[in-house]
């Protein structure tokens, strides 16, 4: 390698000829014609020689030409290999590709307000939840197309009323909403049925308030949301290492701290901050509806004598002044409220354990009350007519008359 470049360099910049070059390096005249005329420099190369795996080829493009996925131990076995699977194996390798049907990832690129990836993220960290439970709550988290904004929140539970709360909450923080939100086939969101999507009643509801449209990715495609995937991987090696959480209250608490320093990285992609294009973005994006949306647990029931509402998996008390008439209940991801006409009857902090009974001593006061007040009540006397009959009729029943005693 270096004889041809001081041939070249001796030929072409000092203009030496081909006799002084061989004196001057002491190479042959044919050696210094070959390299002035080759345009690269010069390789080793010998003949290829025949593989073994040569005699099997026809068997494996054949096998794999009906089942291009068939593993490698298998098509060994198919066409009879005794042999090394290291060549074997190689073989395979440059082969399979001619009978499997490429499927490339596309790079997209998105419009100012044009849509919002959705997932759910549930980190592998025991949240103390009450009542000496733990658990691990799912994290809503939603990434903006075009600015990359990420925003997140831990919710309950991933039920539809909980996790439509959560919607809610991130959008108001947002301040707007994006044209369309990008969703898998979540229970809460939809499913696809007989090749075409199809979304729950809730989110539907949910949608239409807002005037937006949901796009459900196709099952197995996790590339078609691939900005909230990243975003879970960078939430889960970025922002859990090194953290404990007293509660899910405390979760998020520290999530929306570190929330503000992620969205004012440099993002790799971009080349710019996640904070500098939300503006731009927000303003494409549709405005917030002027009356919200109903999210949350909304349910309606007759109180019964034990004057407790099921919420989720927690029974929770209410004012036992109105056992027997119809209250209506609103929970959310914090609070849980209950009326009756329109008058408050009980108000609850949201448990996020499971199996627990939540009462106010005030109800359970009132109840007492009420239970003494109706023991000492006094029943009134009922009088009834009753008829009262001849003694002589019994004389004549039993064959007494004009009998003396």
């Amino acid at each position: 390698m270096e004889d041809w470049a001081e041939i070249r360099r001796l030929h072409r910049a000092e203009g030496m000829p081909i006799k002084a070059i061989v004196r001057k390096l002491g190479v042959g005249r044919n050696t210094v014609r070959r390299a002035l005329a080759s345009d690269g420099p010069p390789s080793y190369s010998r003949p290829a020689k025949p593989s073994i795996v040569d005699a099997v080829e026809p068997q494996i493009r054949a096998l794999l030409a009906q089942w291009p996925s068939m593993p490698t131990t298998v098509l060994a076995e198919r066409v009879g290999w005794q042999r090394s699977m290291t060549v074997f194996k190689d073989r395979v390798r440059l082969l399979r590709p001619l009978f499997v049907p490429a499927d490339p990832a596309q790079r997209t690129e998105y419009l100012p307000g044009e849509l919002a990836q959705c997932d759910l993220w549930f980190p592998p960290a025991d949240v103390p939840l009450g009542f000496g439970q733990h658990g691990r709550p799912p994290v809503l988290v939603m990434v903006c197309g075009y600015s990359r904004w990420l925003s997140a929140a831990m919710i309950p539970t991933r039920q539809a009323p909980d996790l439509l709360d959560g919607h809610w909450t991130l959008l108001s923080q947002l301040g707007a909403t994006p044209k369309a939100l990008v969703w898998d086939n979540e229970s809460a969101v939809g499913q696809w049925r007989a090749g075409k999507p199809q979304l729950t009643e809730a989110m539907n509801a949910f949608r239409g308030c807002l005037g937006i449209r949901v796009i459900q990715c196709r099952p197995a495609d996790p590339e078609a949301k691939g900005l909230v995937e990243r975003a879970n991987g960078y939430l889960e090696t970025s922002f859990l290492p090194g953290r404990s959480f007293a509660s899910p209250q405390d979760f998020n608490a520290q999530l929306q701290d570190w929330l503000v320093r992620a969205n004012n990285r440099v993002h790799r992609r971009l080349q710019a901050r996640p904070a500098d294009r939300l503006d731009a973005d927000r303003q494409a994006m549709l405005a917030l509806p002027p009356v919200a949306p109903m999210v949350g647990w909304r349910l309606s029931t007759r109180l019964p004598r034990d004057h407790y509402v099921r919420v989720d998996a927690n029974d929770y008390s209410v004012h036992p002044s109105a056992i027997g008439r119809r209250v209506d209940i609103h929970a959310d991801a914090g609070r849980v409220e209950v009326t009756c006409d329109g008058r408050g009857v009980a108000t609850h902090v949201r448990c996020w354990a499971a199996h627990q009974s939540i009462t106010d001593p005030l109800h359970r006061d009132a109840a007492t009350l009420l239970r003494a007040a109706h023991r000492l009540a006094k029943t009134p006397p009922i009088r009834t007519e009753v008829e009262h009959r001849d003694l002589a009729d019994y004389d004549r029943l039993f064959g007494l008359e004009g009998e003396v005693a």
